[in-house]
């Protein structure tokens, strides 16, 4: 059973909470999505859906050679809820802040200075 601190360890690192992020966004995605919309390789998002997965976390959907992943519906309610709320605090900030980030570093990097100036 999913223990509050073993979620927020998972949650804490910033690809895995951009993961679960983008699912609670978009209901489901691949792995090739995951991967464009992360800019991280495919090795690396499926050794962070096995940690999402082994917590229960995430339901996983083969299609022919396509993996499809989407938020658990039987993960503990109190884990839901911080998703959501987390969800509704800030997450299409966090994901479209960190696609940007992922996508123009370069970009964010002078924006971010810019803004802290």
């Amino acid at each position: 059973m999913l223990q509050p601190v073993q979620l927020f360890k998972i949650l804490s690192d910033e690809t895995r909470l951009a993961i679960v992020m983008l699912l609670r966004e978009s209901g489901e995605m691949c792995v090739c999505d995951l991967c464009g919309a992360t800019s991280e390789s495919q090795p690396k998002i499926s050794r962070h859906m096995a940690i999402l997965r082994e917590a229960e976390l995430v339901l996983d959907r083969r299609e022919g050679k396509w993996v499809h992943y989407r938020l658990s519906p039987h993960m503990p309610a109190w884990a839901a809820e911080t998703i959501t709320t987390s969800w509704h605090c800030c997450g299409k900030m966090f994901v479209s802040g960190w696609i940007n980030q992922r996508h123009h570093p370069a970009e964010m990097n002078r924006t971010h200075s810019f803004n802290h100036m």
